[in-house]
C-alpha cells in the first residue's frame, strides 16, 4: 500500500535561491561580525556550572513548587538561581551567587538563611539539610571540558564530511555549523541570559542538527552533479527546491517539540530549549541559503570533475566479474 506523502511545498518548485546568493552571503557575513562583536563586547552571563557559588539543600513540610521558590528567591535579590528537585518531592537543591560576593562560613550561613526565610511559606516552611560552596575551579574544569567537546565536534566533522563527500563540502558545512552556533551564543550574549550547562548541551545539539540539514542538501548536489548535464548553478537550484519540502518538515517538527519542552519544562530546561529554537531556525535559513552560495565562491566552487567518481574507482568496478 503506498502511503501520500507529506509535503509542505510542491517538489517541483523553481525558486531561484542562487539570483540571491550574493545578498544572503552579505547578510550572513555582517551577522557572523556582528555575532562575534557582541561576544567580545559583553561576553556571556557565566550561570554557577561555570562560576562556583552557594550549594543550599532545603526540605519543606510538604512539595513545593519550583517555580514558586525561584520566583521568590528573584524577589529576596538572587536573580538567576538554580532551582531543583532531588530525592522526593519535599527536597529542593538551590545553587545561587552569595550577595556580597563572599565565600566564607559566615557568608554561606547568612546566604543559607536568607534561602530559607525566602523560600519559606506561612504553610510550608523549609529546613536546612546542608550548606556549602563549591569554588571556582570546578567551574574552570567545566568550560575546558565544554570546549574540548565542541572542538572535538568540528574536527569530527571536518573528517567525515572530508571523506564522504570533499573537502570543499567538508570546508563549507564546517562554517556554515560555526555560524549556526556563533549565531544562536551571541544572543545569549546580548540578552544576558545565564550560559550554564544546559545552554552548553543545546549548541551542541544546533551543532548536529545544522550539520544533518546541510549533509541532506550536500548529497541531493553531488547526486545531481553526477546526472544532470546543466550549469552549476542550476544544480545549486535544483538541489535546495528538491530538499525543500524535507527541509522545513523536518525543522518544524523538531521546533515544535522543543517548543513543548520549553512551555512546560520548567526552569532549568529553558536555556537548552531556548538555544535549540534558535538554532533550528538558523540552521535552517544556513542551510538554505547560506551552505548551497559557498559552494559556488571562490576557492570553494565545486565543479563536476570534483563529484565525479575517480578512475581508479571506475577501472576497480570494471574489472569485477
Amino acid at each position: 500500500m503506498k502511503i501520500f506523502p507529506l509535503t509542505l511545498i510542491p517538489n517541483d518548485t523553481r525558486i531561484d535561491f542562487m539570483r540571491m546568493r550574493w545578498v544572503s552571503l552579505a547578510i550572513a557575513a555582517l551577522l557572523f561580525a556582528a555575532s562575534i562583536g557582541t561576544i567580545v563586547v559583553n561576553g556571556f552571563n557565566y550561570a554557577l556550572d561555570f562560576t562556583g557559588g552557594t550549594v543550599v539543600e532545603v526540605r519543606f513540610d510538604r512539595p513545593a513548587s519550583i517555580d514558586g521558590v525561584r520566583e521568590r528567591l528573584a524577589d529576596a535579590g538572587y536573580e538567576g538561581a538554580q532551582v531543583q528537585s532531588f530525592g522526593s518531592g519535599t527536597d529542593l537543591l538551590v545553587r545561587l551567587q552569595p550577595r556580597d560576593g563572599q565565600t566564607t562560613t559566615d557568608a554561606n550561613n547568612r546566604t543559607a538563611q536568607d534561602v530559607l526565610a525566602a523560600a519559606s511559606l506561612p504553610d510550608n516552611q523549609a529546613h536546612l539539610l546542608r550548606t556549602e560552596f563549591v569554588g571556582p575551579q570546578v567551574g574552570d574544569e567545566l568550560a575546558r571540558n565544554g570546549l574540548y567537546a565542541a572542538l572535538f565536534v568540528v574536527v569530527g566533522f571536518l573528517i567525515y564530511i572530508g571523506f564522504r563527500f570533499e573537502w570543499k563540502f567538508a570546508v563549507v558545512a564546517t562554517v556554515t555549523t560555526l555560524f549556526d552556533v556563533l549565531v544562536t551564543a551571541a544572543f545569549f550574549s546580548w540578552t544576558g541570559r545565564d550560559f550554564d550547562l544546559t545552554v552548553l548541551a543545546g549548541l551542541l545539539a544546533v551543532m548536529g542538527f545544522s550539520i544533518n540539514d546541510t549533509i541532506v542538501v550536500f548529497d541531493r548536489v553531488r547526486e545531481n552533479f553526477r546526472s544532470l548535464r546543466v550549469e552549476p548553478l542550476e544544480v545549486m537550484n535544483r538541489s535546495i527546491n528538491q530538499t525543500l519540502s524535507r527541509t522545513i518538515i523536518t525543522s518544524l517538527v523538531f521546533f515544535l517539540s522543543v517548543l513543548a519542552l520549553y512551555l512546560y519544562g520548567g526552569g532549568s530546561l529553558e536555556g537548552l530549549a531556548l538555544s535549540q529554537m534558535i538554532g533550528a531556525v538558523i540552521g535552517t535559513l544556513s542551510s538554505i541559503f547560506i551552505a548551497c552560495p559557498m559552494l559556488t565562491v571562490g576557492p570553494l566552487k565545486v565543479t563536476k570533475q570534483d563529484l565525479l567518481p575517480k578512475a581508479k574507482d571506475e577501472e576497480a568496478l570494471a574489472r569485477r566479474p
